[in-house]
């Protein structure tokens, strides 16, 4: 019995565990709540994955550039454009909640919450010195979240700097961010348990208004990153790449296809690494070392979602946000993006520290669980269609592409 429910795919017990949920809420009615507690459990196992995978990941990531020399032709040409896509991608989330508003109208009287965040309300000069960690250690224990993300950062740095005598600290890290995958692929194994007692509870207790909300949300989620493929990635490859946009994603097919099935960037590396090279023309060179860096911190649809989402949990428990706050989301959106594993449900556990940051309620991550694996399947296509287009492009500007072997896969 155990085996035929692991043999099932995880998307497939979600997406079974959604339904049920629903069917149970709604003929349960607020009674459900009583089962929440397997819910909290699940969301309180997210909550513990926070600073160690951000810690890990972050320092694995940028020590993997491998040497601070690439970073100026190559690396800061495809660093300069994971960012610039990352805030655009961002911003578009939070103009996509602000105008639609997903989560307006719900009533949530009938929730008890737990202790609701205190938003940030220092002046900039007080953010600004709250970034540098006094203690890295309290930052952790604190669950700071930015400056953690500082100090994570300037460790990476320090090992590419140490070069060789960097290496067994970097390989602890490289197998840190490893193990922490893993752990997150256990906890992941709670989604089904969890989003069943969750969406009974949504169903049970805020009726079809919320289902309606939810809805809404995916909706947008898709819109979002619809967007970000369409219009920004395809500018990129006319604009600056000079390259027939059509041919790219002909190139790139069967990338986006793995990645819908699989949600998840690190399993979809090959085929992109595959499809860049052989079917774009990409240099090895160029391309082993953009996709692999981008596998680990360029993911614009989960940027997007992160602001959406943010905005989604303010409009539902009525917390004000201001336009400062506003920018503080952009920055911990897209930094906390870089932060999460390329694995399925890794922005789901980033929400902890954007929520936080600005007074939105945890609860919000019970909201979403249920519905959360449909997004990310579309999430990881926009993060892994990002990497070859950044790829390609830093490619194209830096004279490491063979345009002819582009047009010549298309014939194959």
């Amino acid at each position: 019995m155990i085996k035929k429910w692991f043999e099932i795919p995880l998307w497939q017990r979600v997406i079974g565990a959604l339904i049920l949920g629903i069917i149970v809420g709604r003929l349960w009615g607020p009674d459900a709540e009583s089962i929440k507690i397997i819910g909290d459990v699940f969301v309180a196992s997210i909550r513990m994955l926070v600073v160690p995978l951000i810690f890990f990941s972050l320092v694995s990531g940028v020590a993997a550039i491998g040497d601070l020399r690439k970073l100026g032709n190559v690396g800061g040409r495809a660093l300069l454009l994971f960012i610039v896509t990352g805030q655009i991608a961002v911003w578009l989330g939070l103009a996509l909640g602000t105008f639609v508003g997903p989560g307006l109208g719900v009533d949530t009287s009938a929730i008890e919450m737990g202790a609701v965040p205190t938003p940030n309300e220092t002046t900039w000069r007080d953010m600004l010195l709250s970034v540098i960690p006094e203690s890295p250690v309290q930052v952790m224990a604190d669950v700071a979240v930015l400056p953690l993300i500082v100090f994570s950062m300037l460790l990476g740095i320090g090992i590419l700097m140490a070069k060789e005598d960097g290496e067994p600290v970097q390989k602890i890290f490289d197998s840190g961010a490893i193990i922490m995958q893993k752990v997150t692929i256990l906890v992941m194994e709670l989604t089904p348990f969890g989003v069943f007692a969750l969406m009974a509870w949504v169903a049970g207790t805020l009726g079809f208004d919320a289902l309606v909300a939810l809805a809404k949300l995916v909706a947008l989620n898709y819109i979002g990153c619809l967007l970000i493929i369409l219009v920004m990635y395809s500018a990129m490859i006319k604009f600056l790449a000079k390259l027939p946009v059509i041919d790219f994603f002909r190139g790139i097919i069967d990338a986006i296809a793995v990645s819908y099935s699989t949600a998840s960037s690190n399993a979809t590396l090959p085929v992109t690494l595959r499809c860049t090279q052989r079917n774009l023309g990409v240099s090895p060179s160029v391309s082993s070392f953009v996709v692999s860096l981008g596998a680990t911190i360029n993911m614009n649809g989960t940027a997007m979602y992160l602001g959406l989402a943010t905005l989604f949990g303010a409009q539902i428990f009525g917390v004000e946000l201001t336009l400062a706050q506003y920018f503080l989301i952009s920055i911990l959106s897209t930094l906390g993006a870089i932060g999460a594993a390329g694995i399925p449900g890794a922005g789901l556990i980033m929400m902890a520290l954007v929520f936080g940051a600005v007074g939105v309620p945890l609860e919000t991550i019970a909201f979403v669980a249920g519905v959360d694996r449909i997004m990310d399947m579309m999430r990881t296509t926009t993060n892994v269609s990002g990497d070859a287009a950044v790829a390609t492009t830093v490619a194209s500007m830096t004279n490491e592409i063979d345009r002819e072997e582009m047009v010549s896969a298309d014939d194959v």
